[in-house]
């Protein structure tokens, strides 16, 4: 029982945290007054991939906690989460794009650590984070992209 309590804590944590600060940061005016780059995608298209994405950084998160609690990888786990949460509200709150590009790439850099940490004790894990890494180096392009742009 004590399983799927902990798994519905990061269930919570993970995608209720993300759909609180996409809510709260949600792009206004501003972001829709900049010039964005071709590649740019539609704004809905942000929610259901970001949804998909959370479930899996939980999936991640309760297995660490559960396996390897004490590891290296359950602190990256946690920066990473932190570092997500950040990015939204510096960027669409605060409309710091550069600040932005650096907390994305500092992402960027713990996703792929995690992931590296991950591999040898917890394949499942590791290739789960393989789309988050993608779409975040996705993110990171726009970011740069519409950092420079404007």
């Amino acid at each position: 029982m004590s399983k799927w309590i902990t798994r519905s804590a990061f269930l919570t944590l993970v995608v209720g945290g993300g759909i609180l600060i996409g809510t709260l940061t949600a792009p206004g005016a501003w972001y829709a007054d900049l010039q964005k780059p071709a590649f740019n995608p539609p704004n809905w298209i942000f929610a259901p991939v970001w949804t998909v994405l959370y479930v899996m950084i939980a999936m991640v998160g309760w297995r660490l906690h559960e396996a390897q609690r004490s590891s290296a990888a359950y602190r990256l786990w946690w920066g990473q989460l932190g570092l997500n949460f950040l990015w939204s509200p510096m960027f669409f709150a605060l409309q710091q794009l550069w600040v932005a590009l650096l907390i994305i790439v500092a992402l960027w850099a713990v996703i792929v650590l995690l992931i590296r940490a991950t591999w040898r004790m917890d394949r499942v894990s590791s290739v789960a984070l393989m789309p988050y890494l993608a779409w975040v180096s996705f993110a990171t392009a726009l970011n740069l992209s519409i950092a420079t742009l404007n």
